[in-house]
């Protein structure tokens, strides 16, 4: 294998590997905004969710009580946001900011009062990184991509394919879709549009706080602002992919294209470093701007 395939195979497999918490958050945040419900806290869930998955996977160094812990914290979430939308009747957008500062507020008192430091918080976890790998790396080309890849990685796609099947395919799914398009209809068949929604943003909890953990494991600790926009970027995705499901996720590798790109040409361009470190920023810009325009 020569050297410019191998970096070819390289920069694919840090793609697929960035693409992975916007593939988390961005799936979540489909059911939401399906439900009829604009979740612009996906960046404060990611969050709550990269700090509790890490402390509790810090705590009893097991992984998936990690996961556990950043899904039930970042569901907890996601359930404040709706009852204080639904019984406080408060404006979903401004809750989804005050849910984002809360976020970041709670983090660092936290990360101060257990760890003593509102900066970097290492964490010492075992990672098997190789799960599924004999199985994945028999398929052609899938093998070569993934093989190496974290398993959460591999759960990020699985996480897509669950959620297709429960948005087209089941009640629930049907449920919120029917929701978001007509609530009056759906609440004179006798079900509660609050408590679909409810229901929608519970699912964007627990996406939102498995990729937030999954940003976390990838590094191996916590740091203020580890996010940096992932959740924003979710929920461009959301738009930019039409509300569906593949198309959401097409959306996520592009912008996980970008980031990759940005990290190479940090080494290989004369581009200012700040102005490469923008690319992700800018691509979501224009993509925004693009799918506004198709509407």
């Amino acid at each position: 294998m020569n050297l410019s395939l191998m970096a070819l195979i390289d920069f694919l497999r840090y793609t697929i590997a960035a693409a992975t918490p916007l593939l988390f958050a961005s799936i979540g945040g489909l059911f939401s905004e399906l439900s009829g419900m604009l979740n612009i806290a996906l960046e404060g869930l990611m969050a709550i969710g990269a700090f509790f998955g890490m402390a509790a996977a810090g705590l009893t160094n097991n992984i998936f009580l990690g996961a556990l812990a950043a899904i039930l914290s970042a569901s907890l979430a996601s359930m404040l946001m709706g009852l204080m939308t639904s019984k406080f009747r408060t404006n979903i957008f401004i809750t989804g900011l005050a849910i984002n500062m809360l976020a970041q507020g709670i983090t660092a008192v936290l990360s101060q009062a257990w760890y003593h430091t509102k900066a970097v918080v290492a964490f010492d976890i075992p990672i098997d990184s190789h799960l599924f790998s004999s199985s994945i790396s028999q398929l052609p080309l899938i093998g070569v991509l993934f093989s190496y890849r974290s398993m959460f990685t591999i759960c990020a796609w699985l996480w897509v394919l669950i959620s297709a099947f429960i948005i087209k395919n089941t009640r629930h799914g049907l449920r919120i879709r029917a929701t978001g398009s007509n609530p009056q209809a759906v609440s004179a068949l006798g079900f509660s549009p609050d408590r679909i929604h409810m229901q929608a943003l519970i699912w964007s909890g627990i996406g939102s706080g498995l990729g937030g953990y999954a940003l976390g494991l990838s590094i191996s600790a916590f740091v203020p602002n580890i996010i940096s926009g992932r959740g924003w970027i979710a929920l461009v995705a959301i738009y930019l992919g039409r509300k569906r499901p593949f198309w959401v996720a097409a959306s996520c590798l592009l912008f996980a294209f970008a980031e990759s790109s940005s990290n190479y040409l940090q080494g290989f361009s004369a581009i200012p470093p700040l102005l490469v470190l923008a690319l992700p920023y800018l691509v979501t810009l224009i993509s925004l701007i693009l799918a506004k325009r198709e509407q």
